[in-house]
């Protein structure tokens, strides 16, 4: 009986253990896939940062503003495991990203693709464990 117990209280135990990371990478907690969008801007910066990097672009509003946005995109480990390096997002480049919105309505976008202007499209997120939609990210107004 004490085995059983035991047995279970350390299942209970791992189970608890990972339900932050289960939710820290849930794409509906932040995330609206009814809102994809494209950004066409500046890479102002780069996060090389775990457990997510980071990219930010200056990108034009349709009235001339400019609106800092902030791109969530795949771990370092992630993406040098797609043959990516922080070098391919060289700071000044005029780039495209692909994603979808946050819902709070913040400048905020969980990126799905970065185009290059030589037509390069590089893998943001996806397939390496995040929950996004695995569908071709249509063009949506700001």
């Amino acid at each position: 009986m004490k085995l059983k117990l035991s047995a279970l209280g350390a299942g209970l135990g791992l189970l608890l253990a990972t339900m932050p990371a289960v939710a820290h990478h849930q794409f509906t907690m932040g995330f609206d896939a009814t809102r994809p969008i494209t950004l066409t801007g500046t890479l102002t910066r780069v996060d090389w940062v775990h457990p997510h990097g980071w990219l930010y672009i200056n990108a034009r509003n349709p009235d001339g503003s400019t609106v800092n946005w902030t791109i969530e995109i795949a771990s370092p480990n992630a993406l040098r495991g797609r043959g990516l390096l922080r070098t391919d997002f060289p700071v000044g480049r005029e780039v495209v990203v692909t994603g979808y919105r946050a819902k709070n309505n913040a400048p905020v976008v969980l990126g799905w693709t970065l185009m290059h202007p030589d037509g390069r499209s590089l893998p943001l997120t996806g397939p390496d464990g995040s929950d996004a939609p695995e569908r071709e990210v249509r063009t949506s107004p700001n």
